[in-house]
């Protein structure tokens, strides 16, 4: 009897957290990735929107600037939330990577790539080269401790000048299209993660994400290709 009432009075093994069974598993790692990828494409396409005042003039663009900053709470928050979701999203995606290169130490003798893409192939790669872009971009039009003439709240004068540069535009462009090649299989693996792909529905789903990478890249890279030949300025 005194055993049974020492056993009911001796803490519960903790089990392990949702959250916790989902980080460890691959398709939790998969969906997790899926999640925040879906909250990263939708900042991408808001701030590429954003971005094309630009064609507007200098007025519109600072002033879109300075709504942004209108309440700090929430734009504060908007950047702990996508600073989660990136960590998440890059500390998955590599993990997913390693334990992908760990299930085959010996590559294939003779490897074809006959049924995966350029990008699903580089995704590990077009994903570091992005992390790498978003903190130099942010060094030189966000904080300006990079830029050659940064100027507080003149967003137009500063894309006027960092991409007046011939380098500036290269560096750009690359970013760009490693984000188009990113997003295109990006887009069609989160509909894949997520259980919602099928035979019926796999080619509308490829055009998507083809369709959307093109218009994601095509309009950020609009911009400086417009400043460098003056169409901008």
């Amino acid at each position: 009897m005194a055993t049974a009432v020492k056993d009911l009075a001796a803490p519960l093994p903790r089990r392990a957290s949702r959250l916790g069974i989902l980080w460890r598993s691959t398709v939790g790692k998969k969906a997790l990735m899926a999640v925040t990828g879906l909250v990263l494409f939708l900042y991408v396409f808001f701030h590429m929107l954003g971005n094309l005042q630009v064609y507007a003039g200098p007025e519109q663009i600072n002033g879109y600037a300075r709504l942004l900053h209108v309440s700090p709470e929430l734009l504060w928050t908007v950047r702990v939330v996508l600073i989660a979701a990136v960590v998440v999203h890059v500390w998955a995606g590599v993990q997913l990577w390693f334990r992908a290169r760990g299930a085959r130490p010996v590559g294939y003798a003779d490897y074809r790539a006959d049924s995966s893409s350029f990008a699903s192939r580089t995704m590990i790669w077009s994903g570091l080269l992005i992390f790498g872009f978003v903190i130099f971009h942010l060094l030189d039009l966000t904080v300006g401790v990079i830029h050659p003439d940064f100027r507080e709240g003149d967003v137009f004068h500063n894309l006027l000048v960092s991409f007046g540069q011939v380098a500036g535009v290269i560096v750009y462009l690359i970013a760009m299209a490693a984000l188009g090649f990113h997003l295109w299989h990006g887009a069609y693996s989160m509909f894949r993660s997520v259980g919602l792909l099928n035979s019926r529905i796999n080619p509308t789903v490829q055009r998507f994400a083809a369709g959307i990478a093109v218009i994601v890249t095509l309009g950020f890279a609009s911009i400086p290709l417009a400043v460098i030949v003056g169409l901008v300025g």
